[in-house]
């Protein structure tokens, strides 16, 4: 194994304990730590709050008028269906007989003695109040009543809490689950604040996130209904299970009575046959049942409207999901036709490029030009998808220090034009020397400045034939020299090598006289524009005559010579220099 795959080997490993961390956790939200197991009295009452408690969760994801009026009636149906199972359950809780044997059976018998008993004290209590006025041992035993009354209703309340320990008491508990639920109903809730769809607007992305976000909302409106939908099929299933069991234990229909008939003694017996106590309790159960019945159909009902609230809630969804992906195809067709014109562009820029006479620079500019127009054409289609930024100042503003930092040659240079145009700056035909590059200014543009490049002044100084160009930059962050400042005068020299013999001396003098006859005017008239120029800064004034140095050399002695000439009649004036001088020589 080659150790330069060991990194990536680590980071693979490392990503698929990741992955299957990742899914074995991916429940661990839901899971919840195994509890103790519970007593009948803790266990919860079964109460099926599903509709209510769906009702509100989907209450915030209302957002129009329409869709605010489907949620609260789905509220209130969801509510009364609770109501109507309340009331179900706390009668049945009632007519509820307690078991046959077993703890329950004794604290049931214990409570009836212990009401028995408070009953008892109560009779009492009223009997020696009667008597306490004109007796006064009936105060003394009203007082012992009373104790007695307090001691039999702690017995009695204790009784209850054992029975409701052990579970017997479902009364107390739906009653309590009861409270509980209109004390939740009846506080004030705090205002909740709706889960509103991202808007959709004019952009792609927005409207995407708007499809996406109604389609989650979609998906929980049709849960919801199908919840009620199931609800309604289990109380349907019940009303008919209870409606058979109420006809068949129904009492048949009684017969009119015939006038004509005389009554036996047999007629008699039969009906004394039922007792009337066991009578009237199956006629109570009975209607009992009956009143079952009623609430079960009201229960259906509310199911039954709570699913086509929650059926026309999606209707409106759908409606919004349905606009929101029209105004995605509009955003989609847009896209399609910056695509198409970019295309159509770039053939007709194919076409009309390829007419140039310069295939290469036809190429350059067609490639520059199609780079630009796609540049162009992706923010186009990035503003289409997602719209200008919300933080346009601030983007723009570290745009603008990133350009900066970016283009911060461009921008020397930009401002290095100004110092070049000014009074002591460049103009076009200035022989300069910039960056030890000379040669004669032949133009200068807002970025560059083109020289032609004219070689070292001290040596041939013939052009070469190429154009150099430099940033203008070298104006502020550089310097350059400007042989044109004062007319374009330079000092320009020559070079003459002595004969053996005859006098050194005397030649050399001889040449410099002839030197500054040859180049008095130029000198003159130098001498004048560099008196303009010290005369401007305050600097001392400078000699434009010739000058003359005789120096030693292998081949025996030679004379130099510096004068002041025209840079661009330098080459002429040497040549005539050299005619005079040479007859000297001889």
């Amino acid at each position: 194994m080659s150790p330069k795959n060991l990194p990536a080997i680590g980071l693979t490993v490392m990503l698929l304990a990741c992955l299957v961390a990742f899914y074995l956790t991916r429940d661990s939200a839901g899971r919840r730590a195994p509890s103790k197991p519970t007593s009948a009295a803790s266990q919860p009452v079964n109460i099926d709050q599903s509709l209510l408690q769906a009702a509100h969760r989907l209450a915030p994801l209302a957002e129009t008028r329409e869709e605010q009026n489907l949620a609260g009636q789905a509220e209130r149906l969801a509510d009364h269906e609770l109501d109507q199972f309340f009331e179900s359950a706390l009668r049945e809780a009632a007519a509820a007989k307690p078991p046959a044997s077993g703890p329950i059976q004794q604290l049931t018998v214990r409570i009836t003695q212990v009401k028995a008993h408070i009953a008892a004290d109560q009779n009492r209590i009223a009997k020696l109040t009667k008597d306490a006025a004109s007796k006064d041992s009936a105060a003394a035993q009203l007082e012992l009543a009373k104790a007695q009354l307090a001691l039999d209703q702690d017995d009695l309340e204790d009784a209850q809490q054992d029975l409701a320990r052990q579970g017997g008491d479902e009364h107390a508990r739906l009653q309590r689950a009861q409270q509980e639920h209109e004390a939740a109903e009846n506080a004030p809730q705090p205002p909740v604040k709706p889960v509103s769809t991202p808007e959709s607007g004019a952009f792609l992305a927005g409207q995407l996130r708007a499809w996406m976000s109604l389609g989650n909302k979609n998906l929980q409106l049709q849960s919801a209904g199908q919840q009620a939908a199931a609800k309604t099929a289990k109380l349907e299933r019940e009303h008919q299970s209870l409606e058979s069991l109420v006809n068949k234990n129904a009492p048949p229909p009684v017969a009119a009575p015939d006038s004509n008939a005389n009554t036996s003694v047999d007629d008699d017996a039969d009906t004394d046959a039922e007792d009337p106590a066991a009578m009237t309790a199956r006629l109570k159960g009975l209607s009992d049942q009956r009143k079952t019945l009623t609430e079960l159909d009201r229960r259906i009902q509310d199911c039954q409207q709570l699913a086509e609230a929650y059926k026309s809630w999606s209707g409106l969804i759908d409606t919004r999901r349905r606009t929101v992906v029209h105004q995605m195809l509009q955003s989609l067709s847009i896209i399609v036709g910056i695509l198409l014109t970019l295309v159509l562009v770039g053939r007709l820029l194919h076409r009309t490029f390829g007419k140039h006479e310069d295939p290469r620079r036809a190429h350059q500019l067609r490639f520059l030009t199609t780079v630009g127009i796609q540049a162009f054409g992706l923010l186009l289609i990035l503003l289409v998808i997602f719209g200008p930024p919300s933080q346009t100042p601030t983007i723009l503003g570290l745009a603008g220090a990133g350009m900066t930092v970016v283009l911060k040659d461009f921008i020397v240079a930009f401002f290095g034009w100004f110092v070049l145009m000014g009074r002591n700056g460049l103009h076009v035909g200035d022989w300069v020397e910039i960056n030890g590059v000379g040669g004669e200014v032949v133009e200068i543009g807002l970025m560059r400045t083109v020289l032609l490049e004219m070689g070292n002044w001290t040596n041939t100084g013939h052009p070469t034939g190429r154009r150099v160009a430099f940033m203008n930059g070298f104006a502020i962050e550089g310097h350059y020299f400007n042989f044109s400042t004062a007319n374009q005068w330079l000092w320009d020299e020559l070079q003459v090598t002595l004969p053996a013999g005859g006098d050194p001396y005397g030649t050399a003098e001889r040449i410099r006289q002839t030197v500054e006859t040859a180049t008095e005017t130029e000198a003159v008239e130098a001498a004048q524009d560099w008196e303009r120029v010290t005369r401007q800064y305050g600097t001392r004034e400078f000699s434009a005559k010739p000058a003359v140095d005789l120096r030693p050399s292998v081949n025996g002695l030679e004379v130099f010579v510096r004068y002041i000439t025209r840079a661009p009649q330098r080459y002429v004036v040497k040549s005539r220099l050299f005619q005079q001088i040479v007859p000297l020589l001889r």
